[in-house]
């Protein structure tokens, strides 16, 4: 490694701090990691922010050491360990990474080779740092949690997407309205939330700031056989549970303290939860799977199928960019998925 800085730019935190208090994130200097047997080393170009980076700063308080957070990246491997098969360095990359190392908010950064997929060749490393951990998301709880099929194109159905204008949300959308035949039903409640998930290929919009069932039933007849939630679920299960067709599918990624889900029980309702950090936290035998559906996320993207959520970049990665990123998030009004580029 000394071809390599021994030390890199990173931006941490050291206690569980309001977003703007300036020392809610640092910018610190840390030691360039070393790739274990199945890592790459991965000279970090961009980044993209999501709720698990807020989540985890306000909830996990790492007593005075620095954490670096950060689960969206894409860059250029410049090392890798030696039972590594998949990439060699000068390899562009793109990772949501693992949850429980070290985050990407940082100049060089660690990666198990099997988490990782190709960059998309058409997409600059800011367009592509916005997908990994949405698509992986989007994919896991669409093909694996709901049982739909990629390509399944003769699929009829609807499916409704909570907030699809937001950063699963629209990947989530876009993928099910390339992939599948299923009407899909969005949620927005802003002008510029319903044109954006509209973009996405969203074919109707509801206002999840409204009872959704009336809505539901004026848009989807014949009901909604497949739900894909991503914020409210715990407030809206008994509006899911009147909406959906007997033997539906509810798939949910977001967190809340309880769920009565007693509500499915009539109609044989299926409920799925939808972690894509499973795989890594699990160290499952099937992670190489995370590596296959980035790889074909990048084709779909390179082929013109599906395009980058990206909406805004903050700049450089940073500490007081990172914070206004986190406070967007925080806002609840982000749409896309925010980006920094360089160091």
């Amino acid at each position: 490694m000394s071809e390599y800085p021994e030390t890199m730019p990173a931006v941490a935190y050291r206690r569980s701090l309001p977003v703007d208090d300036p020392e809610s994130l640092l910018d610190v200097e840390l030691p360039v990691p070393r790739p274990g047997p199945h890592d790459l080393l991965v000279q970090v170009e961009a980044v993209a922010v999501n709720p698990v980076d807020h989540k985890v700063r306000q909830r996990t308080d790492p007593g005075g050491e620095p954490k670096v957070l950060g689960w969206d990246a894409a860059g250029t491997v410049v090392a890798a360990g030696p039972r590594t098969e998949l990439f060699r360095p000068g390899d562009e990359v793109y990772y949501a990474g693992a949850i429980d190392r070290p985050g990407a908010d940082s100049r060089f950064h660690v990666v198990d080779e099997r988490l990782v997929g190709p960059k998309p060749a058409t997409l600059s490393f800011t367009q592509a740092a916005a997908l990994p951990l949405t698509s992986l998301t989007a994919w896991e709880g669409l093909f694996e949690r709901l049982g739909l099929r990629d390509g399944g194109v003769e699929r009829t159905g609807t499916l409704l997407v909570t907030a699809a204008a937001g950063g699963v949300g629209s990947i989530v959308t876009q993928l099910a309205n390339a992939l599948t035949g299923l009407t899909v039903i969005g949620t927005a409640s802003r002008p510029e939330t319903a044109a954006f998930a509209r973009r996405m290929g969203a074919h109707h919009i509801v206002d999840h700031h409204r009872p959704l069932a009336p809505q539901l039933a004026e848009v989807a007849p014949d009901g909604v056989d497949h739900v894909f939630s991503t914020t409210g679920t715990d407030r809206n299960l008994a509006a899911y549970a009147e909406a959906l067709t007997p033997f539906g599918g509810i798939v949910a990624i977001d967190d809340f303290d309880s769920l009565d889900i007693g509500v499915l029980k009539p109609k044989s309702i299926s409920f799925h939860w939808e972690f894509m950090f499973t795989r890594s936290l699990f160290r499952t035998s099937d992670r190489v799977r995370q590596h296959r559906i980035l790889a074909r996320v990048a084709h779909l993207v390179d082929a013109g199928v599906i395009g980058t959520t990206a909406t805004q970049d903050l700049g450089p990665v940073n500490a007081a960019n990172l914070r206004r990123a986190h406070r967007l998030l925080e806002s609840g009004r982000s749409i896309g998925k925010t980006t920094l580029t360089g160091f």
